[in-house]
């Protein structure tokens, strides 16, 4: 009995210490609010998202069993202001995905990325949270609302039609294979368009064919050569730091198609990136 209650502690206790740890579950004291990146660690993110839907549904589960008449103010300032802390990590982590990702978390996108489109499946489609948005729709007319409460009514509603809110359980169904369907493909998607980016190398290693290029651009294609092994020469990328100012000054017409043709046929080359 006395180890049940010493792991039961131990359990406690180290809950306690991954929620104080982790940056998105306390408030950043920080200039303008801005996320600290030097405490945010891959580690933070799931439990972040776990901890943000399971807030967010609280937060809607309160509007729908609020026992009072659907109004703006309970209903769609309610629902507007929900899901917080899931916007907050979500925001960090779709931002660093998409400028400075990696393997680790690329492997975090694939994993709650299924979780993410169930959770917004759940509230898109639920008849009873749409019931009360409808309400309050109906009654527009009749309501003293400003243009920017119009504008936010008007948008909640539409954007829960076309969100499938409208159909029967079967359709809704069908929306929701459909929904989990695109997720995984717009993953593959952007793992692939990224793998082309970082799979394409244009090496140069004659002075003459940097003819027009800022003397910045050719000592930071020297450092990406230097990094990759390739002493003594410059390597340019499809990545836009290095592909826009090529393609503006380089005077030399044939690397600027190739780097190009690098960036436009991402996804197009007849391999396993197809």
């Amino acid at each position: 009995m006395k180890h049940l209650f010493l792991l039961f502690t131990v359990l406690i206790l180290t809950s306690c210490m991954e929620t104080e740890q982790n940056p998105f579950l306390t408030e950043w004291n920080t200039p303008f609010g801005t996320p600290p990146f030097n405490e945010i660690k891959n580690n933070h993110y799931m439990p972040a998202f776990i901890e943000g839907m399971k807030q967010h549904k609280a937060e809607i589960d309160a509007i729908i069993n609020n026992t009072e008449a659907p109004t703006f103010e309970n209903t769609l300032v309610a629902l507007d202001k929900s899901g917080s802390l899931l916007t907050k990590v979500s925001e960090v982590f779709n931002n660093l995905t998409s400028a400075h990702t990696n393997d680790s978390l690329q492997a975090i996108a694939k994993e709650v990325s299924p979780l993410i489109t169930a959770h917004y499946g759940d509230i898109n489609l639920n008849p009873e949270l749409f019931a009360r948005i409808k309400a309050v729709y109906e009654q527009r007319s009749k309501l003293v609302l400003s243009i920017e409460q119009t504008t936010l009514l008007e948008k909640y509603y539409s954007d829960f039609v076309r969100g499938g809110a409208n159909l029967d359980d079967a359709a809704k169904a069908e929306l929701r294979k459909i929904d989990e369907k695109l997720a995984k493909l717009s993953l593959t998607f952007g793992d692939n368009v990224l793998a082309e980016t970082n799979g394409f190398e244009l090496i140069i290693d004659k002075k003459e064919d940097l003819s027009g290029l800022p003397a910045g651009l050719i000592a930071s294609a020297a450092e990406t050569a230097k990094s990759k092994g390739y002493e003594g020469k410059w390597v340019f990328t499809p990545h836009k730091p290095s592909l826009i100012p090529f393609i503006t000054y380089s005077n030399k017409r044939d690397l600027r198609e190739k780097l190009f043709k690098s960036y436009i046929m991402r996804g197009d080359n007849d391999n396993e990136f197809d």
